[in-house]
């Protein structure tokens, strides 16, 4: 029959902690990291067009699934007192994020509207208009 100590020697004792619980340390690695990616997300917008959002996206998911699993057994009230700065300065980068994101919609929206525009005229020679036939004049 196999030894299974080797096996079975890194798992915690009954009452010990699980390693994927709450420990306050991990909490300020996983909002750090949050920024970064928040960070890298906000520059990747502005300086241009190849930057992927899908995959910043799954990273930013990645992080909050982390962060909730960090936040297991913590309180409310100790998790706020005890990362406020960290917090607050996550809080910052993500309005400036969004105003990243706004500013790229926005431009997505314009252009989209040009070729909406150019496509619209092109299509539109002038022979079946409504003006050609006089129903529109006034």
């Amino acid at each position: 029959m196999a030894d299974f100590s080797e096996f079975t020697s890194n798992l915690p004792a009954t009452g010990e902690p699980q390693a994927n619980q709450a420990r306050p340390g991990n909490l300020a690695a996983v909002i750090g990291r949050i920024e970064e990616v928040i960070d890298a997300e906000t520059v990747g917008i502005r300086s241009g067009v190849s930057y992927d959002l899908k995959a910043s996206n799954a990273r930013k998911s990645r992080y909050l699934y982390e962060l909730n699993r960090a936040m297991k057994g913590i309180g409310q009230a100790e998790f706020v007192a005890e990362h406020r700065d960290g917090l607050t300065r996550l809080r910052q980068k993500l309005v400036r994020n969004e105003a990243a994101i706004l500013a790229h919609l926005n431009a997505v929206n314009e252009v989209a509207t040009l070729l909406r525009n150019a496509i619209q005229t092109a299509e539109a020679d002038g022979t079946y208009s409504a003006g050609e036939f006089g129903w529109a004049r006034t």
